[in-house]
C-alpha cells in the first residue's frame, strides 16, 4: 500500500533509480539534486548567495481573522508603510462569535480598514475559507505563498505553500526574508488508481499513519510524481495535498498537467498556468511509494490524524480499537476521560457515531460534497442521535452545488448546509455533546479540537474520515460504514463545475497596489497593542512552570482553540488561557514569578529582588559569583519562566502558542525535540530560547525547579550551541550542572533573541 525508502533515489524519465544505478549511468548527482521541482522553485525565490542558507521572498501572503490583527499590529510597530506584495485577509475562523459581543466583527472591520490603508485584499466573512480562496483566486504555477495557517498547501496547483507563525509574514511585509537551510526533498511516487468509494482523505490518512511517528518527512518537502497522478482530479489531489501538513513536512509540490490547466482556465486564470514537469534526471533524499489501488477507506481514531486504520478493520475488531481510545482518554484527561466511553458505541451490530461533518479546506470541495450527495440520494439520516452538517468551502462551491442539484439532494436526506467556515476544524462550530463521537472530513482530531472542555467535565471526540464514507455512514443513520459498501453506481466520479467568479469580483475588496496611507485604521475595544518586552539580559533565571510528559504536545494544548480564538486580538486576555486545558495552574505559576521580573524592571533598588539574588548566590556557592554585580545592577539578570515538553509544537502555525508564554514572562522552552519548524520559529520570533535538554534529565524535572543560565546573552552573541546551566531542584534541595543545547541559529535569529522579540529587533533598525 505505502512503502518507504530512506536512500537517495533518482527519477529519470519516469524510471526510479538507486544512487549506484544513477552513478553507473554517469549522472551528475549534484545537478540532479538541483533539478527537482522544489529545488528549482526555491532557487528562483532565493536571495542568498550561500549554498548553506536560503533567504526566500514569497509571491503572496494569506491570513485569516485569528491571525491578521496580530500580524498587522506587529508590522505597524516595526515600521509598516504598505503591503509590498498581495496579502489576502480572509474571515473564516471568527465568523461565529463564541464568546459573545462585537469583538469578531470589530476585527473584521479592522481588517477591511487595514486593507484600504496598506493595500490588501479583504475577503468578507463566509465568502470562502482561506485556502479555498487562495486555490481559486491567488495561485500561479511555480509561485510560493506564505500563510499564517499551518494548512497552507497548494502543491497540487503547482505552488509551494508554507504555513508559519505571524512573525514570518511580518518579515515579508517589511521586505525581509524567510530563512532556512535547504530542505531535503522526498519523492512521493503515485501508482494505480483509487477504487470507487476511496477518497482523498483516505489516501492522506494512510500516508500520515505511515510517516508521522518516525518523522520520515519531518521538515522536508514532498514532491509528487508518478503515473497515478493522471488518475486523480485536481480537487482530489488538493484533498491529499492539504493534509500533508499532518505529516510534519515543510511544504509540497506536484507536477502539473492538462487537468491543472483546465482548473486554472475554469477559474478565469489561464495565464497563471505553467507546466511543472521534470525534464532532466532529478535526485531525491528518499521515496514514498503510494499504490493508490490498495488504499482502503480509512478512519483516524482520536486523538491524532496518524492514529489511522482501515474502517473495515476497526469495525471487525471494534472492542479492541475502542478500548484503546478509552485508555488513551483516561491517560490524557484522568477521571474526565471516562466520560468518553467509546466501547459503548457498539450496539445493534455495529459502531454508531452521533455526528458527521464535512467542512473546511480539506472536506468542503465541490467534488467531496457532490459525491456525498450521490451516496445519500434517496436515503435519510434518521430521526435519532445522528446529525449531519456540510460546509462548502466557498460561495463558488455553494452556488455550483445548488446549480447542479447536489444541495437539494443533501438537504432532502437531512443534511444541514452551512456557509464557508473553518469552525468545525478547531472547535468553534458543531461541538458534539458530552461523551459523543463525531466523524469529520476536516484536518485534525487533536484533544479538545472539537471544542469540548475537560476542565468542566465536558469531553467529546473526533475521528477523521473521507466525505464518501461519512455520507455512507449518514445513510445508515450513524452506523460506521465504509463508502465501498455503497451501490457502485453512486460512486462514479462527478464532472467538474464552472465556477461563477463574479461572486468574488462583486464582493471582495481588491486593494493590492492601491494603498491609501491617509486612511485610518478602525479599532474595536478588544484590539490592543503588544505589551513592552525586554531585551535578553546577560544572565537568566528560569522557573519551571509546567512539565509535560506526553510524547507530543500540540499547539492546541499550549493555547486552546475554539472560543479563545475571538480573544486573539488582545494578547493579555488571551494569555489567561495559556495551557489551560493541559495544566490549569500554569498561568498562576507564571504570573507569580513574573512579579519578580516586573519589580526588577520597575525598581532598580528593589529589596525583594536583591534578597532573591542574594539567596540564589548563596545556594549556588562559588558557582554563583557571577551574580555579585547583578545584586546592585539588576539590568544584568532577568527572571522568567519555562516549560518542559518532550516534543512541543505539533499542529497549528498559530504564533500565540509561543507569544502567550512570552506575555506571561516566558523566556524559553525546554524540549527533547521540537515537533515542527514553525513552532520553533515562533519561539525565536518572540524572543524565547528553543533549548534542547536530554530526555532523561528533562523527564526528572519538576514544577518549581530553577534553571540558572549564566552569561546567556554572551553565549547567544557568540553563536554557542552548548549552554551550561545550573539546575536547582526545589524538592530535593540539590544543585547540579546541566548541559543544554541550541540548534544553529541564523544571524537574524540570534539578533531577534538578543533584542527580546521581533518587534524590538525591527524597532532597533529604524
Amino acid at each position: 500500500m505505502i512503502t518507504l525508502n530512506d536512500q537517495t533515489v533518482v527519477l529519470d524519465n519516469s524510471t526510479i533509480l538507486t544512487e549506484p544505478e544513477a552513478l553507473a549511468r554517469g549522472l551528475d548527482m549534484e545537478a540532479a539534486r538541483r533539478a527537482t521541482l522544489a529545488s528549482t522553485i526555491l532557487s528562483r525565490h532565493n536571495c542568498s548567495t550561500s549554498s548553506e542558507q536560503l533567504c526566500l521572498r514569497f509571491d503572496a501572503l494569506a491570513s485569516h481573522d485569528i491571525t491578521y490583527v496580530g500580524i498587522i499590529q506587529t508590522a505597524r510597530a516595526s515600521g509598516l508603510a504598505q503591503f509590498p506584495l498581495p496579502y489576502v485577509l480572509t474571515n473564516c475562523h471568527n465568523s461565529l462569535c463564541a464568546v459573545g459581543g462585537t469583538i469578531n466583527e470589530d476585527d473584521h472591520r479592522f481588517g477591511l480598514s487595514a486593507a484600504r490603508k496598506y493595500g490588501g485584499i479583504f475577503v468578507p466573512p463566509n465568502l470562502a475559507v482561506i485556502h479555498q480562496y487562495v486555490r481559486e483566486a491567488l495561485v500561479e504555477c511555480g509561485a510560493m505563498i506564505l500563510g499564517s495557517d499551518s494548512h497552507t498547501r497548494y502543491g497540487a496547483l503547482g505552488v509551494m505553500g508554507f504555513g508559519e507563525g505571524g512573525p514570518e509574514l511580518v518579515k515579508q511585509i517589511l521586505k525581509k526574508t524567510y530563512d532556512l537551510t535547504p530542505p531535503k526533498v522526498i519523492c512521493v511516487w503515485l501508482t494505480g488508481a483509487p477504487n470507487p468509494g476511496v477518497g482523498p482523505q483516505d489516501v492522506a490518512l494512510a500516508l500520515i499513519a505511515k510517516v508521522f511517528a518516525s518523522g520520515f518527512v519531518k521538515n522536508k518537502v514532498l514532491e509528487f510524481h508518478g503515473p497515478g497522478i493522471a488518475n486523480l482530479s485536481v480537487e482530489y489531489r488538493s484533498g491529499i495535498d492539504v493534509m500533508t501538513t499532518e505529516t510534519t513536512c515543510l511544504s509540497s509540490i506536484w507536477e502539473t498537467d492538462e487537468k491543472v490547466r483546465n482548473y486554472y482556465t475554469r477559474h478565469g486564470r489561464a495565464d497563471k498556468y505553467h507546466d511543472l514537469r521534470l525534464t532532466v534526471p532529478a535526485a531525491f533524499d528518499g521515496l514514498v511509494h503510494i499504490e493508490l489501488d490498495k488504499i482502503e477507506p480509512m478512519i483516524a481514531l482520536p486523538f491524532h490524524p496518524s492514529n489511522a486504520f482501515p474502517i473495515r478493520e476497526v469495525v471487525a475488531h471494534a472492542d479492541d480499537y475502542l478500548a484503546a481510545v478509552d485508555e488513551k482518554a483516561c491517560e490524557q484527561f484522568g477521571e474526565v476521560g471516562k466520560n468518553l466511553h467509546m466501547r459503548a458505541k457498539q450496539h445493534d451490530g455495529g459502531i454508531f457515531v452521533e455526528q458527521g461533518v464535512i467542512a473546511g479546506c480539506a472536506g468542503g470541495s465541490f467534488e467531496n460534497l457532490a459525491m456525498a450527495a450521490k451516496i445519500l440520494e434517496g436515503h435519510d439520516t434518521g430521526q435519532g442521535d445522528f446529525s449531519f452538517s456540510c460546509y462548502p468551502a466557498s460561495q463558488l462551491v455553494s452556488l455550483a452545488l445548488i446549480n447542479e442539484g447536489y444541495s437539494a439532494k443533501l438537504m432532502e436526506a437531512g443534511a444541514i448546509l452551512k456557509p464557508a467556515f473553518c469552525g468545525p476544524c478547531f472547535g468553534a462550530g458543531d461541538t458534539p455533546a458530552n461523551g459523543t463521537l463525531s466523524i469529520r472530513h476536516s484536518t485534525r482530531n487533536f484533544p479538545n479540537r472539537e471544542g469540548s472542555k475537560p476542565a468542566g467535565g465536558q469531553l467529546s471526540a473526533v475521528a477523521l474520515m473521507d466525505a464518501r464514507s461519512i455520507a455512507m455512514t449518514a445513510a445508515n443513520g450513524g452506523k460506521l460504514t465504509p463508502a465501498t459498501e455503497a451501490d457502485p453506481q453512486r460512486l462514479q466520479a462527478v464532472k467538474g463545475y464552472a465556477p461563477d467568479t463574479r461572486i468574488y469580483t462583486r464582493r471582495i475588496y481588491a486593494g493590492f497596489g492601491k494603498a491609501s496611507t491617509a486612511s485610518k485604521l478602525i479599532f474595536g475595544p478588544n484590539i490592543t497593542d503588544w505589551p513592552t518586552m525586554s531585551r535578553l539580559p546577560e544572565h537568566l533565571v528560569l522557573k519551571l512552570a509546567c512539565h509535560i510528559l506526553d510524547p507530543v504536545t500540540t499547539t492546541d494544548e499550549l493555547i486552546p482553540s475554539g472560543e479563545t480564538s475571538s480573544l486573539r486580538s488582545n494578547p493579555l486576555k488571551l494569555s489567561e488561557f495559556t495551557l489551560s486545558r493541559k495544566d490549569p495552574q500554569y498561568v498562576t505559576r507564571a504570573k507569580a514569578f513574573q512579579e519578580l521580573e516586573t519589580e526588577r524592571l520597575k525598581d532598580p533598588a528593589s529589596p525583594r529582588v536583591k534578597a532573591y539574588l542574594q539567596d540564589l548566590r548563596k545556594n549556588l556557592g562559588e558557582a554563583g559569583d557571577f551574580l555579585a554585580k547583578a545584586e546592585t545592577d539588576f539590568s544584568l539578570v532577568g527572571f522568567g519562566t519555562t516549560i518542559f515538553a518532550i516534543k512541543p509544537g505539533d499542529g497549528s502555525a498559530r504564533e500565540q502558542a509561543a507569544s502567550c508564554q512570552k506575555v506571561l514572562g516566558g523566556w524559553a522552552n525546554l524540549a527533547v525535540d521540537y515537533a515542527t519548524k514553525r513552532y520553533r520559529s515562533n519561539l525565536i520570533n518572540w524572543g524565547m530560547l528553543p533549548l534542547h535538554i536530554g530526555q532523561k534529565t528533562g523527564e526528572t524535572l519538576e514544577v518549581g525547579d530553577t534553571l540558572v543560565l549564566p552569561e546567556i546573552r554572551t553565549a547567544i552573541s557568540q553563536a554557542a550551541l552548548t549552554i551550561n546551566a545550573w539546575l536547582i531542584r526545589e524538592k530535593a534541595g540539590s544543585i547540579e550542572q546541566v548541559s543544554l543545547t541550541l540548534q544553529p541559529l541564523t544571524d537574524n535569529e540570534r539578533e531577534i533573541i538578543l533584542a527580546g522579540c521581533l518587534i524590538n529587533f525591527y524597532q532597533g533598525q529604524k
